[in-house]
Formats: structure tokens, C-alpha cells, sequence
């Protein structure tokens, strides 16, 4: 599932909201590169400085300032608007950086106020970004799929560097997709560590790096394969699968050999230093569909 159908028909600047991370960096230049502009809401907190350089403008807020985004998107001749990067959702939500360092505003309390202080709480990422995203829709502001703008950020079927996976790192992958795929329908989360048959950490709401960071602990010995893949009705929009050279670093940090992520569901950022990075530390990265699966069973019998 995504946003509505992108159409551009006039040469009204893009809206940007940028979390952690280079994806909101590589997403700002490719809409620059295609001739567009940005308008962006920087997070303080996560996103990075170097946007200044890329979008035509840039205003730090805190995350909880919703109302003021949407009006200073309107207010700046918006009409789309895309997320992307990461968000410290345990910080945000349980570490109370929410009310002290980010100031909700009338419209965030709106918005997520039901879902956080209501009787059937529910603080599930696809639930608070829907909440958004409906937000801004009824405002008159499309959400957007940040791909719809770098399309090329969703890497593509193979094996991307190292070496073809053994018959046992295989079953691995098998069970730890579908294990994965579960996690995600749960909106639990997207990444597990598995190896000869057991599961390692499963990611929630500490995110990967932390879960990989867990496997180092848990499994002395090394050698884990870290599956991650997209939710089984992956909304584009928001909280699509993300690897890149840190991920890279951390696996390697923690002990793992292996990262299998999916196919035109997962966005590879900082392609070219990332596909460096795991030549250097000596890890397999492949990109993997449902379908090859199918494959593996009828190899085997």
C-alpha cells in the first residue's frame, strides 16, 4: 500500500520531513538533481546539519510541533509532502524527550492524543504515522512515498556483494523471513538474528542497531545471518525497511557474516560506501523475494 497516485503538474516545492540518518539527504538531492525544490522540517535532534546545503529551506523543529508543520508547509506553497529518516520512537514516547525537548503543540495532541492517552491506547508505529498522514491529507497535504521521488533507493534482486549463501545459511533465511514477515504483520517490528535454526534477537522498539548490537552479546560465537523485510502490507509512505553503511559496521561490530534484506521493499542508502564498506568487513549482503524460496524448496527435492 502507498500514498495516493503522484502527480506534479506545477513546480510547487516538496515537503520534507527529515528523522536520523542519510536517507532524508539522498531523498533532498535526488528532488534537487530532478530540477525540484525542497521545503524542509528538520528534526532537532536527528536530522542533519548538511541539509541546509541541499534544500531551498530548512526550519528545526520539534517533532511534536504538527500544527506548525502543516501550516509552515502551506505557507510555503506545498502540496506534497514526503518523511524519511529515522525517528527515537522509545526516547520520544517513554524517556519523556516528547514533552521536554520536542513541545507538543494543540494539533499533536489531537492528532496522537486518542492513541497515547485514550482508553484503547495504541502506540504502534503504523497507527501514529497513519495518524499523520491523515492529518495532513485532510489538511490538503498529499503524503508521498519518499521512493516516489528516489525511486533508485529501493535496491534490487540479487546478491549484492560477498558470497552465495550456504545450504544452511538458506534455511536460516527461510525461517527467519517468515518469522520476520509475522513480526511485521504485528507491527512489532522488522529485523531478526538468526543462526543453525535459532533465533537470536528480534527487533521492537529499540530499533535494529540495537538488536544487532543484542546478537553480539547473545552469540559469542558469530557467524548470524540479520534477515529484515518489510511488513506484509508494507504502507510505502512510512517505516520502509532502511540499511546502509552503519548497519554494515554494526553487523560486523557484533559478530554477523550475513544481512538478507527484500527486494523492491528495502531502501539501500549510501549504496556505493555501503557495498564498500561490506566488501572491507567481509559481509554478504543479498537482496531476496518471496519467490526464491519457492526455488530453494524445489532444489531440495
Amino acid at each position: 500500500m502507498s500514498g495516493m497516485p503522484l502527480e506534479r503538474t506545477d513546480n510547487a516545492p516538496i515537503g520534507l520531513i527529515a528523522g536520523w540518518g542519510s536517507f532524508p539527504i539522498e531523498v533532498a538531492r535526488e528532488v534537487t538533481r530532478q530540477g525540484g525544490r525542497v521545503c524542509c522540517i528538520a528534526i532537532k535532534g536527528h536530522a542533519c546539519e548538511s541539509l541546509e546545503a541541499i534544500c531551498d529551506r530548512v526550519a528545526w523543529s520539534g517533532v511534536g510541533k504538527v500544527g506548525g508543520h502543516i501550516r509552515y508547509f502551506r505557507r510555503h506553497g506545498v502540496k506534497q509532502v514526503t518523511m524519511a529518516g529515522k525517528l527515537f520512537k522509545s526516547d520520544l514516547l517513554f524517556s519523556g524527550s516528547l514533552w521536554l525537548k520536542h513541545l507538543p503543540d494543540i494539533q499533536c495532541l489531537r492528532t496522537f492524543g486518542p492513541l497515547l492517552f485514550g482508553r484503547s491506547r495504541d502506540a504502534r508505529d503504523d497507527r501514529l504515522l497513519l495518524a499523520v498522514t491523515d492529518t495532513y491529507n485532510q489538511r490538503g497535504l498529499q503524503v508521498c512515498a519518499p521512493t516516489d521521488f528516489a525511486p533508485e533507493l529501493l535496491v534490487k534482486h540479487g546478491l549484492l556483494v560477498g558470497r552465495r549463501l550456504s545450504s544452511s545459511q538458506q534455511k536460516d533465511v527461510q525461517m527467519g523471513w517468515h518469522v520476520a514477515r509475522q513480526m511485521g504483520g504485528m507491527d512489532i517490528g522488522q529485523s531478526i538474528t538468526i543462526k543453525d535454526g535459532a533465533v537470536i534477537a528480534v527487533e521492537a522498539i529499540e530499533g535494529t542497531d540495537a538488536c544487532i548490537e543484542r546478537s553480539g552479546q547473545l552469540c559469542k560465537r558469530g557467524g548470524w545471518t540479520l534477515v529484515k523485510v518489510s511488513k506484509p502490507d508494507q504502507d510505502m509512505r512510512f517505516d520502509v525497511p532502511t540499511i546502509g553503511a552503519q548497519t554494515v559496521q554494526k553487523v560486523k561490530q557484533a559478530g554477523g557474516s550475513t544481512i538478507v534484506i527484500e527486494a523492491d521493499k528495502t531502501i539501500l542508502v549510501d549504496r556505493d560506501k555501503t557495498i564498500e564498506e561490506a566488501k572491507r568487513a567481509g559481509i554478504t549482503i543479498v537482496a531476496m523475494r518471496e519467490s526464491d524460496f519457492q526455488s530453494v524448496a524445489s532444489d531440495a527435492a
